[in-house]
């Protein structure tokens, strides 16, 4: 299945992964997905916020245990973001049957849609508007850098875009859901594990700073007659770090787009995008307040206005403390009784689903800790443990 999936998007020129929502590397990556449940004799339907699932059993009998992750990635990420949890999920079902055992209530497995929201600039589009955390107005006005709206891009993958919205019923059907992912951080392999079990998600979010200037000649323009927004903006990405380390948090810059955006002209507009994360809400408030503060200050001093808008949030989630035991009570016969109990400052469908049904998360070592990378990785001994390990989840909650 590894081999199959790994070409899927991949960029020649990065060794990276652009597999973008409502594209063609995603529609291969859907395809094969339906191939995947298809031989195993699932019976696979999209819902109408165009996420994948299949079926072992039927799942309108309720209580079901469900499974997966997402397929797409961030620009030039890594191929196991994601990809792992949708593997691992097929692989431990056919681990299952290999043991002969019986299940009791449905299984499914589920290809989130945009978990990354590389495109529309939304994380979690699939599960948030599942969830009802992202209304259908919401998701109509989001849009990609060509202008291409949410519901163009799904209408033109054969998708009908009127029918999003919260899908309550769905939800009501699942008992538990488990998501197995690659650990975005180095915490398994400082502690000596192949698997863990994830205890909360920190609360974190996107802002939008718009630093508006005036655009000039970058020749004739006196230094003392500039409003170039470009200082104020490198004076904010100053600013996020030393507020997140003062905080103990995280912060960062990761995208900028700048207008005219020519190397001879004072730019008229900076917009930067902030991505900033934190223990607890208390804490993500004062770094993103700080932030803000010096921005303002910085823009003031040259002559620049600033908005700032908070374009998503997703608050702490603490995942279902029952069904997080029951893992670790499942895993600690066969690995003893250290599981490592791990917090993430990565948002994932697991996180957005917490609040409407009983959540879980396993995490797979990842050696150097690095993520949205091409350098992203884990070693097959690491991912074999991790389909064991959900195997037995499964075993433990859909076989009882």
């Amino acid at each position: 299945m590894w081999t199959e999936l790994l070409p899927v998007g991949r960029s020649s020129a990065s060794g990276g992964y652009r597999r973008f929502a409502w594209t063609a590397a995603d529609a291969e990556c859907r395809a094969w997905f339906e191939e995947q449940a298809r031989a195993r004799g699932l019976a696979c339907e999209v819902d109408r916020n165009g996420n994948q699932w299949a079926w072992l059993g039927d799942p309108a009998a309720g209580n079901a245990v469900v499974t997966g992750s997402h397929l797409d990635s961030v620009p030039d990420g890594g191929a196991f973001d994601g990809p792992l949890g949708v593997v691992s999920a097929f692989a431990a079902l056919d681990e299952l049957r290999g043991r002969g055992v019986r299940f009791t209530r449905p299984l499914g497995v589920v290809n989130f849609g945009d978990e990354e929201g590389a495109r529309f600039g939304l994380a979690c589009v699939g599960s948030r508007l599942t969830a009802g955390k992202l209304t259908a107005e919401q998701a109509h006005r989001l849009t990609d850098r060509d202008g291409i709206s949410l519901p163009r891009a799904m209408e033109a993958a054969g998708h009908d875009p009127e029918a999003i919205g919260p899908d309550p019923e769905r939800l009501a059907r699942i008992g538990a859901f488990v998501e197995l992912h690659v650990e975005q951080g180095r915490a398994l392999d400082e502690l000596g594990h192949a698997v863990g079990v994830a205890s909360a998600i920190w609360p974190h979010g996107r802002w939008r700073f718009d630093f508006r200037g005036e655009a000039n000649h970058a020749g004739t323009t006196r230094l003392t007659d500039r409003h170039d927004p470009m200082l104020p903006y490198a004076e904010t990405v100053l600013a996020a770090r030393r507020e997140a380390e003062r905080a103990g948090a995280v912060a960062t810059f990761g995208k900028v787009a700048v207008e005219p955006n020519g190397v001879n002209a004072i730019p008229s507009l900076v917009r930067g995008w902030l991505d900033a994360r934190a223990a607890d809400q208390d804490v993500l408030d004062t770094v993103v307040g700080g932030i803000e503060q010096a921005a303002r200050k910085g823009a003031d001093g040259h002559g620049v206005t600033l908005d700032v808008v908070r374009e998503s949030f997703t608050p702490v989630a603490r995942f279902d403390h029952a069904l997080r035991d029951d893992l670790v009570r499942i895993l600690a016969r066969t690995d003893g009784p250290d599981v490592p109990v791990l917090g993430t400052g990565a948002g994932h469908d697991a996180g957005i689903l917490s609040a409407s049904i009983p959540t879980a998360m396993l995490f797979v070592r990842n050696p150097t800790g690095v993520s949205h990378s091409p350098a992203e990785s884990a070693t097959e001994d690491d991912c074999l443990a991790g389909v064991r390990a959900l195997a037995d989840v499964l075993e433990g909650l859909a076989c009882r």
